[in-house]
């Protein structure tokens, strides 16, 4: 009987501030990085499937030119979200970003919950991005007169116009070898991927104001008309379409959360980290409005439901050689999202393998370039696997679900420091203040983010139980499986090897010589 008390306290064994602390001095990590290498690093990451991909898919199937309401929408959320992230990054600057603070928080159980969440919303956008990278290569190969065969470059599992999802006789290995490109160079080290990082986000980013600046003159403004779709029933088209849309577009903007992935390789975290997250969000929400504008005023909504929608648009352009130079900008911006998605991802599951709830293949450094060098290439192969079979529309909606909850536990990570650590030393904190309740202090902004953020999960939840009762259950399959996964994994081995659950410290020393 007595072992049961115990098991059960160290599910929600917390990680005290002081070894957060510690932890900020003892990864072993090279701290590399400054206030603009962050800010490229959210650029970089942002700037993405959610324009080069997602705006015409969403267009096309649920809310017309309103898409621009959508990225709106989506937007607001994340502006609110991303406040708190900059109150706890400056608080806490340490790997591992939202998992992190849920840790110090609400406990190991709940961590582990949202790091296994985490991981499957990275994953999954690696994933994506590797598929949208794959259909502007193949596009680009076209204008030169090489054909990609689409049974290398299309995913085995395909989505109908009806919602159905079908088997095909494809395989994506363009994407899959996408991925794996990327985890080498970021295997490398992080030093050398941000100079990458940084180049690549130049170029594309001129590519982009490019790509607006010549398609204003050929934006055709009947195609915004009508601006919202009458509704043709469910998420199709009308205000129901454009929330739908928004839902599907909220992962676009992970890219401010990445930022905070990288406290343990940041120079001065507490100063640097609140303008990376905030400063790459601001740049990102104007350019993806503006290129919603002139992708659905030159190509008709209808017609953008494909992997490269931009490419569709300079296409319809008439300049061939600008075509050539956009979609060039695009394979380049996807590229450099890949990098950084990867980065965070693999930063997330250093952190968790540090605690003790992943094997050490995930935080064990290699001995010349100093990254988890093998946790990244675990990653990168499931990520490979994903692009290779799994379809655009699908991918979307399961990081989408991801996005949302993690970012509502890390809206309610920040009211429950607030009431239980209120001395705590906060170089940031979130506007428009809050009150107790109580006993517990209730932010304006936090309280909103959650709101926001479940208000963005619902439509999707709705959608995929309304695909369930029509027998497609391949999405709740996928869910239901992960997460069983998840409980498995924590019960035989994380549960078991946990640090903060035997209350063992994280020490210096444990980091190899040289390492």
């Amino acid at each position: 009987m007595t072992g049961t008390p115990r098991c059960y306290s160290r599910l929600f064994a917390r990680k005290s501030i002081a070894a957060l602390q510690k932890d900020a001095e003892s990864h072993g990590l090279k701290r590399t990085l400054g206030r603009w290498s962050l800010l490229f690093l959210g650029v970089g990451c942002i700037l993405g499937a959610g324009i080069y991909v997602m705006p015409g898919t969403t267009a096309a199937s649920f809310a017309g030119p309103g898409v621009m309401l959508s990225f709106v929408l989506a937007g607001v959320a994340c502006a609110l979200t991303a406040l708190c992230y900059a109150e706890l990054a400056s608080a806490m600057p340490v790997s591992g970003s939202a998992y992190t603070y849920c840790y110090a928080s609400m406990g190991e159980v709940f961590a582990w919950g949202l790091g296994w969440l985490l991981l499957l919303e990275y994953n999954l956008a690696a994933s994506l991005l590797a598929v949208g990278f794959s259909g502007y290569l193949a596009s680009l190969f076209a204008d030169f007169g090489i054909i990609i065969p689409a049974a290398l470059s299309s995913p085995t599992i395909q989505g109908t116009a009806d919602g159905v999802f079908q088997m095909t006789g494809s395989v994506n290995l363009v994407a899959a070898a996408a991925i794996f490109v990327v985890t080498t160079v970021l295997v490398v080290g992080v030093n050398e991927s941000a100079r990458i990082n940084a180049l690549l986000v130049i170029i594309k980013t001129a590519v982009l104001a490019a790509f607006i600046i010549v398609g204003i003159g050929a934006i055709q403004p009947e195609n915004w008309t009508p601006f919202i779709p009458p509704n043709e029933g469910g998420f199709t088209y009308g205000w129901q379409g454009v929330v739908r849309g928004a839902s599907m577009l909220f992962f676009a903007y992970i890219g401010f959360e990445t930022v905070s992935t990288a406290a343990s390789e940041t120079r001065e975290p507490k100063r640097d980290l609140p303008f990376g997250i905030l400063g790459s969000l601001a740049v990102c929400t104007v350019v993806y409005i503006a290129v919603a504008a002139v992708l659905t005023g030159v190509v008709p909504y209808k017609e953008l439901g494909v992997p490269d929608p931009i490419a569709i648009a300079v296409d319809r352009m008439g300049h061939p050689q600008f075509a050539t130079l956009v979609k060039i900008g695009a394979l380049t911006g996807l590229a450099s999202v890949l990098l950084v998605n990867a980065f965070g991802q693999s930063r997330i599951a250093f952190a968790m393998s540090r605690d003790g709830l992943l094997p050490p293949l995930f935080s064990r450094l290699h001995a010349r370039w100093l990254t988890p060098s093998g946790g990244i290439v675990a990653l990168g192969t499931i990520a490979a696997l994903g692009a290779a079979f799994l379809p655009l529309s699908l991918l979307g909606d399961l990081i989408s679900i991801g996005v949302a909850s993690a970012f509502s536990i890390v809206a309610i990570s920040v009211m429950w420091l607030r009431t239980t650590r209120p001395d705590l030393p906060r170089p940031f904190t979130v506007p428009f203040g809050g009150r107790r309740i109580g006993g517990v202090w209730i932010g304006i902004v936090p309280l909103a983010a959650i709101v926001f953020c479940w208000a963005m999960i619902l439509p999707v939840a709705i959608d995929i139980g309304a695909k369930a009762a029509r027998g497609e259950l391949l999405p709740a399959v996928i869910l239901g499986a992960y997460a069983m996964l998840g409980v498995m994994v924590y019960a035989l081995y994380g549960l078991r090897r946990s640090r903060a659950g035997h209350g063992e410290p994280i020490l210096a020393s444990e980091v190899p010589a040289g390492e």
